[in-house]
């Protein structure tokens, strides 16, 4: 395997342990980044660590300050801190296992491959995948990964698994202090119904081919036309604001006309009627030569 894993160790089930390894499962995209120039010169800024009423320091100078109160901190160099640093132990131990659904979509983080570290750790693991899968469970524990601790999940996923890292209750939002201004009221069964209709219509395997970063498609565009316009200012065309008001609209109107544009969209074309050759006129005999 090309990649280079992430950790490799083994995953312990009572007395069961499988040596496996695993990659991450996802990269960063092709996002556009800035470095600050400075214009009369052409050249990139660098920054200083700086002390107020002091100026430049040494970097050695520096160490790490918690705020117990304001403008008093306690100091830790980094020899204290790695100290504390949980050793990466080489084994997940899977202490509980929950129902798929139960563990809300907040709490998911980073998703991890996991495959079988070498062809003696293969039986064991495709056990414990197909007893995932069929018992539709996911497996929890812990692991120390780079100092940290985190929870994580353990679940099949075509003939691998997938390891998912998991937020502690602490990092997650309570939703009641968002929603509770939102009304507690039966919608209208009529514009339920449109709306159901409109999402069963739309409704298609998800393909995330279909869908890309527009803005940074935008800003390779706006840098291709600046390269070739050798760095001359471009002004991009600005689209007219909305008047306020005038985008509001029956609700109902705009749910069916939306319901009948994707019933348009969905039915095939009626073929034109194919045309006929004109008949022909059957010849008339000759005409008789006069004697």
């Amino acid at each position: 395997m090309a990649a280079r894993a992430y950790w490799q160790g083994q995953i312990r089930l009572a007395l069961v342990s499988i040596p496996v390894e695993i990659y991450s499962a996802t990269k960063s995209g092709a996002a556009v980044s800035f470095r600050q120039i400075h214009e009369p010169s052409g050249k990139p800024v660098h920054y200083e660590k700086i002390v107020t009423g002091i100026g430049p320091i040494d970097p050695d100078e520096i160490m790490k300050g918690y705020e117990i109160e304001r403008g008093q901190y306690v100091l830790l160099d980094q020899d204290e801190i790695d100290a504390v640093k949980l050793e990466s132990k080489k084994t997940l131990e899977l202490t509980q296992f929950v129902d798929a659904d139960e563990i809300d979509v907040l709490y998911y983080e980073k998703p991890y491959f996991v495959v079988p570290a070498d062809d003696l750790a293969e039986e064991a693991f495709i056990v414990l995948r197909e007893a995932l899968r069929r018992s539709r469970k996911v497996g929890l524990g812990q692991l120390a990964l780079r100092g940290r601790e985190y929870i994580v999940s353990l679940k099949p996923c075509g003939r691998g698994m997938v390891l998912e890292t998991l937020r502690y209750a602490d990092e997650v939002h309570k939703a009641q202090g968002y929603f509770r201004d939102i009304p507690d009221a039966e919608p209208d069964a009529e514009l339920l119904d449109l709306a159901t209709a409109l999402i069963e219509r739309k409704t298609a395997k998800f393909s995330p081919q279909a869908f890309h970063d527009r803005y940074v498609d935008a800003l390779k565009g706006l840098i291709e036309r600046k390269r070739k316009a050798k760095g001359k200012v471009i002004e991009e065309a600005e689209e007219a604001a909305p008047k306020r008001g005038s985008n509001v609209v029956d609700l109902m109107a705009a749910l069916k006309k939306s319901v009948e544009g994707t019933r348009a969209a969905a039915e095939p074309k009626a073929k034109p009627p194919a045309r006929r050759a004109p008949r022909k006129s059957p010849a008339k005999p000759a005409a008789k030569k006069r004697a």
